[in-house]
């Protein structure tokens, strides 16, 4: 059914024929598992990007680092390297078993992205790297850089400022991209503009006027935002857009964290074997981080690992496109669904097309949370792990029930049945660091409530 047309997909929405597309137009909360995964080893020569690109991407963020380190102080102790502290879940996988009545998966990680330096949110990672990008091709090509230079610290002198304030950086965000783009931009000394969506926060376009950025708010959703910064950009001279759809350099950025979590991993001395699988699940919203994140995994680790996304039961954009393969030819408004969720990072209605391509061969599946599923879960995580973090960022945290209750059932899901217990399930937290505390209170009290009630 893969070649059918919008219209055609429309009709059988209409229809009722399809239990998939129907639980979706529900807002039911629902498991794909992608029918089109193969062996790495099948198509690591066919894809776009390599692992040699990952380490490109690897070694330029080093070469910034002496830089990072100065204008960052929070990055000093991991020498200008943001990365994110790899937790041992301890009293989590009991609580959320009990709260999801599923069986208590043997190990759960938590990658606490939602803690990264500058930005506190995974937007760290793909944002400041293509703005860093950015600044070094600008620099190269106006002659400040000596030859092999490999200490960036000089970035932060008046001559490299005076450059960047002749150009303009432009991007459409919900939020933690903005802000990511925003601090670093403005840091450097870029002219910044922020397209903001309405379900961005107030807090966020606040924090990112402070930082002296533009920032130009939206009636409607994300994709309109994009619409306008590409608009923009194309308007101005001298101007970079950050292609939030479509970016290669994001992607790559995202893609590093694989690299590290090997290091992590080894260093907690966690085994990934065939006996030993890793389990990831990735929070969804147009598709780059988690996107460029399994990708990165998939080259460091092959088929060790298994990636899911997770997504809002409002925005499941790229479960509906990669289920249609019609990608960002369609939207989750086509088929009924309002966009509109607690999970302001994931409020997405257009998946990337570039994204989605790139995971119909790697991704394992996708599996949709709803908005009362997700305050309960920031509640408990808070409560068994002391942790705050956002609604968005705490969509993987029933991944593995999933797994298990589709293993009840006996629903495929590649090899994994047979190592569920004996896999190691690491649960990707996106952001929350820098949420006021009165607003992750109100998170938390909407999340008890669910509880009690």
């Amino acid at each position: 059914m893969n070649r059918l047309t919008l219209s055609d997909w429309l009709g059988v929405a209409q229809t009722g024929q399809d239990p998939m597309i129907n639980d979706l137009m529900q807002a039911r909360e629902t498991l794909w598992i992608n029918p089109g995964r193969v062996p790495f080893e099948q198509v690591r020569d066919q894809l776009p990007l390599k692992l040699d690109d990952i380490e490109e991407a690897a070694a330029r963020l080093q070469r910034f680092a002496a830089y990072l380190a100065q204008m960052f102080p929070e990055t000093a102790e991991q020498g200008g390297i943001i990365e994110s502290p790899l937790l041992v879940a301890d009293k989590a996988p009991q609580a959320l078993a009990e709260w999801l009545t599923a069986d208590v998966p043997g190990k759960l990680l938590i990658k606490c992205d939602s803690h990264l330096a500058i930005s506190g949110s995974i937007k760290a990672r793909g944002g400041i790297y293509e703005i860093l990008l950015y600044a070094e091709k600008l620099a190269l090509e106006q002659g400040l850089l000596p030859p092999g230079c490999d200490d960036y610290a000089c970035f932060a002198s008046e001559p490299f400022r005076a450059l960047f304030a002749q150009h303009t950086v432009v991007v459409g965000s919900t939020g933690n991209l903005g802000l990511s783009i925003g601090i670093i931009s403005a840091q450097l000394g870029f002219q910044v503009i922020v397209h903001m969506s309405a379900d961005a926060r107030a807090w966020k376009k606040a924090l990112l006027r402070q930082k002296g950025v533009q920032v130009i708010e939206h009636s409607s959703d994300y994709s309109v935002a994009v619409a306008q910064g590409r608009a923009e950009a194309l308007r101005l001279a001298r101007c970079h857009f950050v292609d939030d759809e479509d970016s290669t350099a994001l992607f790559l950025g995202y893609a590093v964290a694989a690299l590290r979590l090997k290091q992590q991993l080894l260093q907690e001395a966690i085994r990934v074997d065939a006996q030993h699988p890793l389990i990831v699940y990735l929070p969804c919203g147009v598709g780059g981080g988690p996107g460029g994140i399994a990708f990165g995994l998939k080259q460091v680790f092959g088929d060790l690992v298994h990636c899911f996304f997770a997504e809002p039961t409002h925005s499941p954009c790229m479960l509906l496109g990669m289920y249609t393969g019609l990608h960002q030819g369609i939207s989750v408004q086509d088929i009924g669904l309002d966009n509109l969720t607690c999970a302001d990072g994931l409020a997405v209605g257009r998946a990337s097309v570039f994204v989605g391509k790139m995971m119909e061969p790697l991704l394992d599946g996708i599996y949709t949370v709803a908005d009362e599923q997700l305050y309960a879960l920031v509640a408990l995580i808070h409560d068994s792990e002391g942790l705050d973090l956002e609604p968005s960022a705490v969509a993987g945290m029933p991944g593995f029930a999933k797994l298990f209750t589709a293993a009840a059932a006996g629903i495929a899901t590649a090899d994994l049945p047979a190592y569920l217990d004996q896999a190691t399930h690491v649960v990707w937290a996106t952001g929350g660091k820098m949420v006021p505390a009165l607003e992750m209170q109100g998170y938390y009290c909407q999340g008890k409530a669910v509880m009690s009630g």
